[in-house]
């Protein structure tokens, strides 16, 4: 099989699984439409329904310096895009038994025993309480844990900011997964557990968690238990030097219009390296580490649209994935508390995912049910259970591209109606 290219069984023509190609067409030149006007240097778009890929296409540029088109098995930054495969570790995991989802985390991360949660500030003095309860595994994976934000306490002011400094979650590119976790036990929880959603660095603290219950390295299980199952060849936390020449550059707009080159923070760290992904890191962040393809990452998304099945082989439960792809959230955590409030009008959170628990006003195609995230430098992936439709747009742009949220409606449109 070529790197860019999918098995037959998995491509049809659009007819074939209920889609129209006129429609279907409007992406394309909807994306076109996009670089032409620079608003990105390139793309690639996936459109697969009932379990095969109607719409594969690449449009523009993947370094415009260099000349280099973008192609079908271009190198992406996913970045919190690897949110869901970090999931679906953790319920490989739960479904041999190893962990469970509603045991407190310091069952199997010790260091996180012993926190506290921090309130009000005197000054420079910090008051704190013990837990109402423990932080959980499901807490962990739908951002209810406590935790921070990995990112956005480099320059706050807050005592909370300073302590978070102070124990070098600002620089996590120079931990381990063990050391982050370490750094964690010594700081204070943002809230209770269990009574906000804040979108945070416990995703990262799954990658820990999949290391000490698998007895593996975090990459080396999501190789051998996900990657080599599904045939994703070029996804992992860094790209081998035979394949830089299919890695995207990053773009962003120009002072007076047009694209510039941008630096390209490493995954879940925040911080601009020039080895970033490009060597192995020291930092596997579960947040948002991965590199990927198209071709890679539509095969997730299918093994996940066929519960857990990929080409015969089943790799989750359908359980497993039922659970994963249900909200978890409460109602009164609903819509989630992320910026900008638009696009997160009408979303729960399950485990690994958002989910779309009602219609708004936003996308009114979308349909309740749907899951999916996105990663910060323009890429997303959502998947609509009752369509069996899956949707790949993936760029390398910061700030977020509104290709994605343009196209969603077409793809909805495409779909035959009965």
């Amino acid at each position: 099989m070529s790197i860019a290219e999918l098995t037959p069984n998995l491509i049809a023509a659009p007819h074939e699984v209920g889609l129209s190609a006129k429609q279907l067409k409007r992406i394309s030149t909807t994306a076109q439409k996009f670089i032409d006007e620079e608003q990105l240097a390139g793309a690639v778009t996936v459109v697969a329904r009932l379990g095969k890929v109607a719409h594969f296409e690449a449009f523009g540029m993947m370094d415009i310096e260099s000349d280099k088109p973008m192609g079908k098995n271009t190198i992406f930054r996913i970045y919190s895009m690897t949110k869901p495969i970090a999931a679906a570790a953790v319920m490989i995991l739960r479904e041999e038994g190893k962990l469970d989802l509603d045991v407190p985390a310091s069952v199997y991360l010790p260091e996180l025993g012993e926190l506290k949660v921090a309130t009000e500030t005197e000054g420079d003095l910090l008051r704190l309480l013990e837990t109402d309860r423990d932080m959980t595994v499901r807490d962990l994976m739908r951002h209810t844990a406590g935790l921070p934000g990995a990112i956005r306490y480099m320059s706050g002011q807050t005592t909370v900011d300073k302590i978070y400094r102070e124990a070098g979650l600002h620089r996590l590119h120079e931990c381990d997964l063990q050391e982050m976790v370490e750094r964690l036990g010594r700081i204070p929880l943002l809230y209770q557990p269990g009574t906000k959603w804040h979108y945070s660095i416990a995703a990262d603290v799954l990658g820990r968690l999949i290391e000490m219950v698998s007895g593996q390295p975090f990459d080396v299980f999501l190789a051998e238990r996900i990657f080599q199952p599904l045939d994703m060849r070029d996804t992992g936390f860094y790209v081998s030097e035979e394949k830089r020449n299919r890695f995207a550059r990053m773009y962003g707009p120009k002072q007076g219009g047009g694209l510039q080159t941008m630096d390209a923070p490493e995954g879940g760290t925040g911080q601009v390296s020039e080895n970033s992904f490009i060597q192995k890191p020291k930092f596997l962040s579960a947040g948002g580490g991965l590199v990927s393809t198209a071709a890679d990452f539509t095969r997730f998304c299918l093994m996940l649209s066929g519960r857990g099945t990929l080409e015969g082989k089943e790799l989750m439960k359908s359980e497993s994935v039922q659970l994963m792809t249900r909200n978890h959230l409460p109602e009164h955590l609903i819509p989630l508390d992320k910026k900008p409030d638009e696009r997160y009008a009408g979303l729960g959170f399950g485990l690994g995912v958002s989910v779309r628990v009602r219609q708004t006003d936003w996308i009114p195609a979308s349909q309740v049910g749907e899951y999916g995230w996105i990663g910060g430098a323009s890429t997303e992936f959502w998947i609509s259970p009752s369509d069996e439709l899956v949707a790949i747009t993936l760029a390398q742009n910061i700030p977020f591209s509104e290709l994605s949220q343009t196209l969603k409606p077409l793809i909805y449109a495409a779909i035959f109606k009965k």
